[in-house]
């Protein structure tokens, strides 16, 4: 069951795998996802010391959130991955010039899960071409909903 999608990433890149990962959450963050208070807009994923990283997903704190501590919305959070795909990531990443990105929020088993796509660069060409595409889907669509 999804949470939060990210769909600025389709369209701005090619995404060609994808990947499930678990997140180091706090509790607080826990229970504002399953309330449905996350955005990964503006989200990315970096690489840093041999670990994967979920940078900029912004979690807004309920406003039952516990007193002694204070929450931090978008603070890095840890992806949670097998030592051979953060290897096979890094490699990717560092040499073929790939990028990654956060696509998909969901559950998996009662656990919060984040799918990240092994991404490359849309041009803008690209982007206006996938655009005429799209329409011309939602046109053939319609014209086949009159014939009937």
């Amino acid at each position: 069951m999804s949470i939060v999608q990210n769909k600025k990433a389709f369209h701005d890149y090619f995404i060609e795998q994808r990947f499930e990962a678990g997140i180091a959450l706090e509790g607080w963050e826990v229970k504002a996802i399953r309330a449905g208070r996350v955005q990964l807009k503006e989200a990315y994923v970096t690489v840093h010391n041999a670990e994967i990283h979920l940078v900029g997903c912004h979690v807004s704190p309920l406003p039952t959130a516990s007193t002694h501590i204070t929450p931090d919305p978008t603070r890095t959070r840890k992806l949670l991955l097998h030592a051979a795909e953060i290897s096979k990531l890094i490699g990717s990443v560092e040499r073929a010039g790939y990028t990654l990105v956060p696509l998909d929020m969901h559950y998996s088993r009662g656990k919060v899960k984040l799918d990240i796509g092994l991404a490359k660069g849309k041009k803008q060409h690209d982007k206006r071409e996938a655009e005429k595409a799209r329409d011309w889907q939602r046109e053939k669509q319609r014209l086949l909903k009159l014939a009937k």
